[in-house]
């Protein structure tokens, strides 16, 4: 076991565990064949990951001084549902083919209807569903979470953190299709959808959840220690995914190799290229990305000018800057030791390289 995944291994189990537990709670409602592919496409949704949110959520809670505790847990792992209904919403309004090496809900649902020899728009059906089960695992979600065990008095103090963490994502799910539909962007408006869309939930928001848990409270260094270390981090995180969804092992993706640049998406590497490029190279861009027939030789194409450009290599040098200063920000914090630690190896296992 590397030192970056001993926190993660630490909590996946109980992570999984629970939302098994869940879902089996929730098998009753769907008997009926109709609905069951519902809970099915739900449970293979939830099946992968590597349950970064929850473990977040988890180190947050012992770095304030929780125990083990197993609604703690329950109460973590609602934030993967959350996750699986934010992708699923996504790849629709992406229109994604492929999610973690598995066809995307609305494409699953699509072939069902064209393969039944239904009546109406097989993609109009798929979109549906999808939009339906995305609500369905939101709803959940919220469930998940207000019956998961904490104390009354724990979940109540915590629940503004929770509201305004789901009130953002919705957010950040917007201004990426602004952002889309505006074409051209800056890097700064790129990484205010990062941070919105991913950033914040993904680590800031998780991560003040378990400290305000613990704490029973939000004192100001609780406050300190998400935005100089949790944000940093968040950052630095979706500058990797952004590099993995042009660059990464479609092994390990779970999407095709150039995925995100058929999707057309305006990320804080596409800004950065765009800001560097000469006339060609711009024009090459604008041209190529998000082309729905891009093919091998355009891909190639784009990630040369992403390297050419420099904007590769000035994202890797953001990444380890932020990850730096995240990790001094953790050594001035207050807070549990063996968390300390904890959290300083899920920032690294975050933001690393995947190979």
């Amino acid at each position: 076991m590397t030192p970056s995944a001993a926190p993660l291994d630490h909590v996946r189990p109980g992570v999984d565990r629970s939302i098994r537990v869940f879902l089996d709670r929730q098998r009753p409602l769907f008997d009926d064949p109709q609905l069951a592919v519902l809970l099915s496409t739900a449970e293979d949704f939830l099946s992968g990951g590597k349950r970064l949110r929850p473990a977040f959520c988890y180190w947050g809670w012992r770095a304030a001084g929780g125990g083990e505790e197993s609604g703690l847990l329950m109460a973590a792992a609602s934030l993967e549902l959350l996750q699986a209904s934010a992708l699923i919403h996504d790849d629709v309004m992406d229109a994604s083919d492929v999610r973690r090496g598995m066809p995307s809900a609305h494409r699953r649902f699509e072939r069902v209807h064209a393969e039944s020899g239904w009546h109406g728009s097989a993609e109009q059906f798929g979109e549906g569903v999808a939009v339906l089960l995305g609500n369905l695992l939101l709803v959940w979600s919220g469930e998940m979470w207000r019956t998961s065990g904490l104390p009354a008095e724990a979940l109540a103090v915590a629940q503004p953190v929770h509201d305004h963490m789901l009130t953002e994502l919705m957010c950040g799910q917007y201004l990426d299709l602004l952002e889309q539909a505006q074409g051209e962007s800056t890097f700064d408006g790129a990484l205010r959808v990062a941070l919105y869309k991913s950033g914040k939930y993904t680590v800031e928001q998780p991560l003040r959840l378990g400290l305000v848990l613990a704490a029973r409270g939000r004192p100001a260094w609780i406050d300190r220690l998400c935005e100089q270390y949790g944000r940093q981090i968040g950052i630095a995180f979706q500058l990797r995914d952004d590099i993995l969804g042009v660059f990464g092992d479609p092994a390990e993706t779970g999407k095709p190799a150039g995925d995100d640049l058929r999707e057309g998406k305006r990320t804080m590497l596409i800004a950065r290229a765009l800001a560097e490029a000469s006339d060609a190279q711009a024009e090459a861009v604008r041209s190529l990305l998000g082309a729905p027939d891009l093919d091998e030789a355009g891909v190639e194409r784009l990630r040369s000018v992403i390297e050419d450009t420099g904007a590769l290599a000035a994202c890797e040098g953001m990444i380890k800057s932020y990850l730096d200063d995240a990790l001094h920000t953790l050594d001035q914090a207050p807070i549990d030791e063996t968390a300390r630690t904890a959290l300083a190896a899920l920032a690294v296992a975050a933001t690393a390289r995947r190979t």
